[in-house]
């Protein structure tokens, strides 16, 4: 940008028509000249261009075509490339959006969540595990994160969950380690801070719930978002019940599991997820009943159709084709197609139709999904 013109267009005009451009177009605009750099790594004009890609509707048509569906993202097994697809409803045929190199940093991390284009990785070493990462693949810049390094203690499990806090303008990251003979402990990172903090679980009870569970020994991943917090299968030993956890006001709730869900069956296993915009617990069990598909496998869906009510719990099952003993569940879509890895490979599954279809991408050692692919600016001041 040459002096005159800089002169005669004042910095908060050129912020504003540079707020409207796609993330790539910022980043080779910002080695244009020392001004405009100074302007796109500005932490102000980072937060309000992440602001204005929020606040634009949420899109499930692929930017090439007018066809709706979601995007998959997955990281290969045989590369170290994460990428981004997109999946037709229609026909479910995919249409590669994006390819980003992992960097090699990340070698021996696990994906452990992502919002709003920004990845959490936590080391898979079990010496290591207090190190995680917050990754933006679109600008190539990453953030290691250290936590309380646990030393000397036999801890169970350690679990991440990444959200951002609309309310705050922050990325946060929660840290539940559960431990033999102990209580669990929780940590949120504040990106805005840039630092660890403990933080107190104890519960305060959602309307029509009992607080009086015991202290938490255990935790479960994967910890997901939903309706304004993160959500995990906590254990104590009474029994088990769901985590909550406001991004906002950084407050642990508790909410009961579906009543008598795991009677009458064998459970495989069982997890927390989201499905269609709802709370829900999905349970896989052994199909003992046959029912007509020998040696497949029962999918019982808990939905909480109005959260924290618990009298809101409904069921609705499928039996799953093709099934493995060890199968892979990466979660459902926000249309409520479950993607599961069996025997066909990686297929969505609707649970309404009971129609299965392959998914042809390539190995996966990961699989996530969005509802539209956003990209932005953050950690482009602060990171690697």
């Amino acid at each position: 940008m040459s002096q005159a013109i800089r002169e005669r267009v004042p910095n908060n005009v050129v912020a504003d028509i540079l707020g409207g451009l796609p993330v790539k177009s910022l980043i080779r605009f910002s080695c244009v000249s020392k001004s405009l750099n100074s302007i796109i790594t500005d932490p102000t004009f980072i937060s309000t261009h992440l602001k204005l890609n929020l606040n634009q509707p949420k899109s499930s048509i692929s930017p090439n075509t007018h066809h709706t569906g979601y995007y998959l993202l997955y990281k290969t097994s045989s590369s170290k490339e994460l990428c981004t697809v997109f999946c037709n409803n229609d026909d479910h045929t995919l249409t590669q959006i994006s390819r980003f190199e992992i960097p090699n940093v990340f070698d021996k991390c696990s994906i452990v969540g992502f919002c709003n284009g920004i990845f959490c990785l936590a080391s898979s070493d079990h010496d290591l595990h207090h190190i995680s990462y917050l990754w933006n693949p679109s600008i190539g810049m990453f953030k290691k994160l250290l936590a309380t390094r646990l030393t000397g203690e036999d801890f169970r499990n350690v679990i991440f969950g990444l959200a951002y806090d609309c309310q705050n303008n922050d990325f946060k990251v929660l840290r539940l380690v559960g431990f033999f003979g102990k209580e669990a402990e929780a940590e949120i990172y504040r990106l805005r801070m840039g630092s660890w903090t403990k933080v107190l679980i104890s519960m305060e009870s959602l309307r029509g719930y009992e607080p009086n569970i015991g202290i938490i020994v255990d935790v479960m991943p994967p910890c997901v978002f939903c309706n304004g917090a993160l959500h995990c299968m906590a254990f104590t030993r009474q029994g088990r019940f769901i985590l909550s956890f406001d991004v906002s006001d950084e407050r642990f709730r508790e909410i009961m599991m579906p009543p008598n869900f795991r009677d009458g069956i064998v459970v495989m296993f069982e997890q927390v997820v989201v499905f269609k915009g709802l709370l829900a617990v999905i349970v896989f069990s052994h199909n003992f009943l046959n029912l007509g598909i020998p040696g497949g496998c029962l999918c019982h869906i808990w939905v909480m159709e109005e959260y924290g009510v618990a009298d809101s719990w409904t069921r609705k099952f499928l039996a799953i084709r093709d099934w493995v003993w060890e199968p892979l569940f990466y979660g459902c879509t926000d249309n409520g197609e479950l993607l599961i890895k069996n025997a066909s490979g990686l297929v969505s599954i609707d649970p309404e139709t009971r129609n299965q279809n392959i998914l042809a991408i390539e190995d996966s050692k990961w699989v996530g999904f969005s509802a539209n692919s956003m990209e932005s600016l953050v950690l482009l001041d602060e990171g690697k």
